[in-house]
């Protein structure tokens, strides 16, 4: 922990929990982050009603930084000096994430907003595909296909673009890609807890300043307010983004955006059910064209196995041979 790798594996098919049990029961803990974040659309609506936006953001992270921070204290001591660096930048990017969306909602459609912000579903293994040279495969670029274009039906975009709004909402899009890469470059080296506490922190700070200069800092008051800070700062914050930071050492950056992009899609359905929204058919479609999308990511990992196992069983060592390779790239 206190070292520049922190006794991690520089590999994550080396890391102990890359085993398949591992990495489904990680990616599990993805989507129930997706359902809480997209839970958050139905409270937050709720809250900043009478609560300034920046404020709200503000008094979140506030909330959640010491959440984890104090648990973590001893490891905070030992964290070096590159450790605290790489968990303040990895809290400038959430924060310019969480900026530029506040900003760019004021500025566009609620609809563009969603289908722009969650296009780091394409951004994410683009960046990776660039800066990191990790690989792209047909089948995951089909996969994100899917689930891109099941996030247009789901948004409801109707192709009004409001160039600075949109614009502002792309930044947003980049930064949180930018975070998931980043995330799981960090993790590669330093220990979970510690660096999501100075992340958690720099956000706390930064979106104290940001609310302060914009005068919106005011008292919560109200039944609503108080239960979507609580339910944001301790579930969608704190708790959030320890998991996802745990589960990003077992899976890959695509696989994870691929499965946070399904917030949209849990946000209509808590909508549906607790404010009584009501989705058009063609959202529901997209919906399900994400879903099919991500369980197509996570069932091709299975059906390779089974047919290393049978070209096994059969004896075919070149069979075998092309399953295992076929297996590799399906792993990122």
């Amino acid at each position: 922990m206190s070292g520049d790798n922190g006794g991690r594996p520089s590999s994550r098919d080396e890391r102990p929990g890359s085993a398949v049990g591992g990495r489904w029961t990680a990616e599990l803990g993805l989507v129930s982050v997706a359902a809480g974040w997209g839970l958050t659309f139905t409270l937050i609506q709720e809250a900043i009603r009478d609560l300034p936006p920046l404020a709200f953001v503000a008094y979140r992270f506030l909330a959640a930084a010491p959440l984890l921070a104090v648990p973590y204290a001893s490891a905070l001591r030992r964290l070096p000096a590159r450790g605290w660096l790489v968990g303040m930048a990895l809290g400038v990017l959430l924060m310019s994430g969480y900026v530029t969306q506040t900003i760019g909602l004021a500025h566009t459609s609620a609809s563009n907003a969603g289908f722009i912000t969650g296009l780091y579903v394409i951004f994410t293994p683009l960046l990776g595909w660039v800066l990191l040279r990790q690989s792209l495969t047909p089948w995951t670029v089909s996969c994100i296909a899917g689930t891109t274009l099941g996030l247009l039906l789901l948004s409801g975009f109707g192709g009004a673009w409001r160039p600075f709004g949109d614009g502002v909402m792309l930044l947003c899009s980049v930064s949180f890609a930018a975070h998931i890469l980043a995330t799981d470059w960090a993790l590669r080296r330093f220990a979970v807890g510690p660096l999501v506490a100075v992340e958690l922190a720099v956000c706390a700070v930064l979106s104290f300043l940001i609310a302060a200069a914009a005068n919106d800092l005011v008292r919560p008051a109200g039944w609503a307010v108080w239960t979507a800070l609580l339910f944001t700062s301790v579930i969608a914050s704190a708790l959030a983004y320890f998991v996802q930071s745990y589960a990003q050492i077992r899976t890959s950056p695509t696989h994870t955006s691929l499965i946070l992009a399904t917030e949209p899609a849990f946000a209509g359905v808590f909508g549906y059910w607790l404010a009584g929204d009501r989705m058009a058919v063609i959202g529901w479609l997209g919906a399900a064209i994400m879903l099919a999308a991500i369980l197509a990511m996570e069932i091709r990992p299975f059906l390779v196995r089974r047919a290393q196992a049978q070209c096994a069983a059969v004896g075919s060592p070149q069979a075998s041979a092309i399953a295992t390779q076929e297996g590799r790239r399906s792993s990122d």
